[in-house]
């Protein structure tokens, strides 16, 4: 597997950080995929509806991967694929992907986020973080 370059920090700034990591349009999209969508197989991320090219998800995938964000396993039942998973590192973005789905409901009024989850995030989000780690493990 080709290894990743190591991706050079501009500053120390928190923000700039994380947008070293994830400043592209596609890795928060994967991440999305795997939290929300039970996508886990690299056909599943391809077919999704924002029509990602296969080398930029190949890339991605292995960019996530070698910053500890997912992690992959052969799938036993299929050798020649691999299956995707969050990491705990990986797993605390869904609070920041919640405020997100939040912001974005928000401001754009043809946003997809359904009105009981907005409800349910605003209500009780520790509960709704809760049931979407269970859903991963």
């Amino acid at each position: 597997m080709k290894e990743m370059k190591e991706i050079k920090k501009r500053s120390d700034c928190p923000i700039s950080y994380v947008l070293d990591f994830f400043g592209d349009k596609w890795s928060f999209l994967i991440i999305r995929d795997l939290v929300f969508k039970e996508r886990k197989f690299y056909k599943d991320f391809l077919n999704a509806e924002e029509g990602i090219a296969t080398n930029i998800l190949s890339d991605r995938l292995k960019r996530l991967e070698s910053i500890g964000v997912i992690k992959s396993k052969v799938f036993e039942e299929l050798k020649t694929q691999k299956e995707y998973f969050l990491t705990e590192k990986g797993r605390d973005l869904i609070p920041i992907l919640i405020e997100v789905i939040l912001w974005s409901a928000k401001y754009d009024s043809n946003s997809a986020v359904s009105g009981s989850f907005v409800y349910q995030a605003k209500a009780d989000k520790k509960k709704l973080i809760s049931s979407l780690y269970s859903k991963l493990n």
